[in-house]
């Protein structure tokens, strides 16, 4: 989907959409998901435009394409269907209960596309974590060559990538719009990972875990942590810890582009397991790694307003940021006591 205009140094575009085809998708649970596809279609194909609905994607196994959509959708399942690669521009529409990612109203649905099809419509660049996952499949097994299925994870993940049946090394790769989040799993001792930074060793981290997050993500989980929350046109990456047991180890932001690689310490005293946006759980043994980057195919995001008064105004609406009871000022109070007397 083209753009018609670059703001340079503030990602700002707005988007021709004249003569493009429109995909229009609902949360799989979502009871008003129907009469929103409905209404949202009518409108589109009235004003001359080809609209395609996808209640139910096809979300059986494509190499292209490592994940599961059993759950229900949210804004980054909407991104991931669309492949792992590039996105067209994306239009969210606010009908669950936090909608932090969601800012349009479907009661103006009419009036915020119509100025989508004006193109008058600013888009944040949200960017995503490449992360490829490299696992030993040859230590796991013993055996010098293996079937498919011997690849297969407990949670039905196949490799996507390459294997190699000499090394018996398999990568798996996902594009990941929150964060990559490194735990102890349900073992009972402190989690113990080593975290390379351009394959320089820069920390271990015992605890709890490590986040490694997007700007996007830095409101999630991440926040939940203690890092600072980050606006998605900032090109970073966010790494932090969950319960280190260590009184200095803070949250830490590295240049985007950078390569972090997590891998376990040898002196681990147990396994630790990865997930990905909150999904596709995986069990991290000796001999494995974690590679995560910057990808170069981020989401794009219509904004509602503009790109800095949407973050603020989610920020506000929904995580209720720096809000407390404001003091009057001292003339006030005295003028209050005055007039009791």
């Amino acid at each position: 989907m083209g753009s018609n205009k670059h703001v340079a140094g503030s990602e700002e575009f707005t988007v021709d959409m004249s003569s493009e085809r429109f995909t229009a998708e609902k949360q799989s649970k979502d009871k008003s998901g129907p009469d929103f596809l409905s209404n949202i279609q009518n409108y589109i194909c009235e004003e001359g435009h080809e609209c395609i609905v996808e209640s139910e994607l096809d979300y059986g196994y494509h190499p292209e394409m490592v994940d599961d959509f059993s759950r229900p959708r949210f804004f980054y399942d909407c991104c991931s269907s669309f492949l792992q690669c590039s996105v067209p521009p994306v239009m969210a529409f606010h009908l669950g209960s936090l909608g932090f990612l969601t800012p349009f109203k479907f009661e103006s649905y009419k009036t915020e596309v119509a100025k989508v099809f004006e193109g008058n419509a600013a888009i944040t660049l949200r960017s995503r974590l490449k992360v490829k996952v490299v696992k030993d499949m040859l230590q796991r097994t013993g055996q010098q060559s293996y079937s498919r299925e011997q690849q297969q994870e407990q949670n039905g993940l196949l490799p996507h990538g390459h294997t190699n049946s000499e090394t018996g090394k398999v990568t798996l790769q996902l594009q990941v719009l929150n964060e990559v989040v490194v735990d102890r799993g349900p073992s009972s001792y402190l989690s113990n990972v080593d975290l390379y930074l351009d394959g320089r060793l820069i920390t271990s981290v015992q605890g709890d875990g490590v986040i490694v997050s997007t700007p996007t993500g830095s409101t999630a989980y991440a926040a939940a942590a203690g890092a600072s929350m980050i606006h998605p046109n900032v090109p970073a990456i966010m790494v932090t810890p969950i319960c280190p047991h260590s009184l200095s180890f803070r949250p830490i932001v590295v240049p985007a582009g950078v390569e972090l690689m997590i891998t376990l310490s040898p002196d681990a005293r147990n396994t630790a397991w990865v997930s990905f946006d909150g999904r596709k759980r995986q069990e991290i043994q000796h001999g494995d790694c974690i590679k995560i980057t910057t990808s170069c195919y981020p989401v794009p995001s219509i904004c509602c307003h503009d790109l800095v008064y949407d973050w603020f105004e989610s920020l506000a609406q929904c995580l209720h940021w720096n809000v407390r009871k404001r003091q009057n000022r001292l003339a006030d109070i005295s003028d209050s006591s005055d007039t009791e007397n």
